[in-house]
């Protein structure tokens, strides 16, 4: 019986899985580039190139914290250093609550509600990320 509900427990969370990361790969790259611009005040998508925040160019599978020539914050670059890579998930955790995810960031934005608007931002930035 503890062998069967730790299957359909195991299963669950695959599915759980499975549904988040499909609703993230629908987001729309058109919608998400719209979504961007209340990113683009401090961020760019031109490679290399820093505003108040870092360039978001490439920032898909990125390790957190390894923009070049950007001064991080010392909670950024710990949590890069603790392994923090910008994959799907973790960008829509970031942009929904910047604070919780990276206690002591020092980026100002308070986050992204709706969880379309975040997936479609991630299409966006996958998309030129490419």
């Amino acid at each position: 019986m503890a062998r069967h509900k730790t299957i359909v427990w195991a299963l669950g969370l695959s599915l759980v899985a499975a549904a988040s990361g499909s609703a993230l790969a629908a987001g729309d790259p058109t919608k998400g580039q719209a979504v961007f611009s209340a990113c683009g005040s401090c961020h760019t998508i031109e490679p290399g190139q820093n505003a108040t925040g870092p360039s978001l160019h490439g920032v898909v599978g990125r390790p957190a914290g390894s923009a070049p020539n950007y001064r991080y914050s010392k909670a950024m670059l710990a949590f890069g250093a603790e392994g923090g890579v910008w994959d799907a998930a973790r960008l829509d955790a970031f942009v929904a609550k910047p604070r919780s995810v990276v206690k002591g960031t020092k980026m100002p934005f308070k986050g992204i509600k709706s969880p379309e608007q975040r997936a479609d931002l991630i299409a966006f930035l996958s998309q030129v990320s490419q």
